[in-house]
C-alpha cells in the first residue's frame, strides 16, 4: 500500500541570475513499511526534500501526498497537526530542549498537541531505547548516543506514519551509529512504520528496501531492492 507520493516537486531559491534549483521536478512513491535511503553529495537537495516531506518547508511547486492526502492543500493549523501526528523527525544534531529531562523531551510532541501520554508506549520506548535509568537526566548529562536515542523516542512517541531521519548517525562513532540504525530498523519492522533516512554512509544505504539517489536536485536512481513488503 502506498503511503507517500511525490509528484513533480520543485523548490527554488532566489530569482533571475541568482536562481537556485534545490529540487528539480522530483517524483517518486513509497510503500507503507518501507525503509528508504536517500543518498547524494552535499548540496544535492536531500535535506530540502526531507524537510518538505515533513511539512517543515514548503515546495515552490508540485505535490506531496501522505496517506492519499495532499499535504500542502492544508491550511497552517492543519499542517501543524500533520507535522505533530503524521511524521517523526530525527536530526543529526538531536535538537533536544536543554532544560527538559529525558521523559519530558520524548513526550513534548504529545504535550504540545494537548494529548495524554500513552504510558505503556512510553515505557516500551524507554526500554527499547535503553533509557529507563536515565529518565530524569537532562541532555547535558547524556552521551551523544543517548541524546540521539531521546530524539528517536520523541519522533516515535506519536506513532507517526513516517519517520524521517536526516543523517541520524552523522555525529556518532561507529558503535553508536550501528546501535541507532538498529533501533530505527527495529521500529520500522515492529510498528510497520515507513522509515526514510538521508545518509552518506554506504553501509546504511545498502540495508534499505528502497534506494533513491539525488544529484543537483534531480533523482538519478530510484531502485526497489526488496519486494516482500
Amino acid at each position: 500500500m502506498e503511503i507517500l507520493r511525490v509528484e513533480n516537486l520543485c523548490k527554488t531559491y532566489g530569482s533571475g541570475d541568482n536562481l537556485v534549483r534545490a529540487l528539480d521536478n522530483v517524483s517518486f512513491s513509497v510503500l507503507k513499511g518501507e525503509f528508504v535511503a536517500i543518498v547524494g553529495p552535499s548540496g544535492s537537495g536531500k535535506s530540502t526534500l526531507l524537510h518538505i516531506l515533513g511539512g517543515v518547508d514548503t515546495p515552490t511547486s508540485g505535490k506531496v501526498y501522505v496517506g492519499g492526502k495532499d499535504v500542502y492543500a492544508q491550511n497552517a493549523d492543519q499542517l501543524a497537526v500533520f507535522r505533530r501526528r503524521q511524521v517523526g523527525l530525527v536530526y543529526q544534531f538531536y535538537n533536544l530542549i536543554p532544560v527538559l529531562n529525558v521523559v519530558e523531551n520524548i513526550t513534548l510532541p504529545l504535550l504540545m498537541d494537548g494529548r495524554e501520554v500513552n504510558q505503556e508506549r512510553l515505557n516500551e520506548l524507554l526500554d527499547v531505547l535503553k533509557l529507563k535509568d536515565r529518565q530524569k537526566h537532562l541532555p547535558n548529562q547524556l552521551s551523544g548516543g543517548q541524546q540521539q536515542r531521546v530524539s528517536i523516542g520523541r519522533a516515535l512517541i506519536n506513532a507517526p506514519a513516517i519517520v524521517l531521519a536526516d543523517e541520524p548517525t552523522g555525529n556518532l562513532d561507529s558503535k553508536n551509529s550501528h546501535e541507532i540504525m538498529e533501533l530505527l530498523k527495529f521500529s520500522n519492522r515492529k510498528y510497520n512504520q515507513t522509515l526514510i533516512v538521508i545518509t552518506h554512509d554506504e553501509n546504511i544505504a545498502i540495508q534499505a528496501d528502497h534506494l533513491i539517489a539525488i544529484e543537483d536536485g534531480r533523482i538519478i536512481k530510484d531502485e526497489i531492492r526488496r519486494l516482500d513488503r
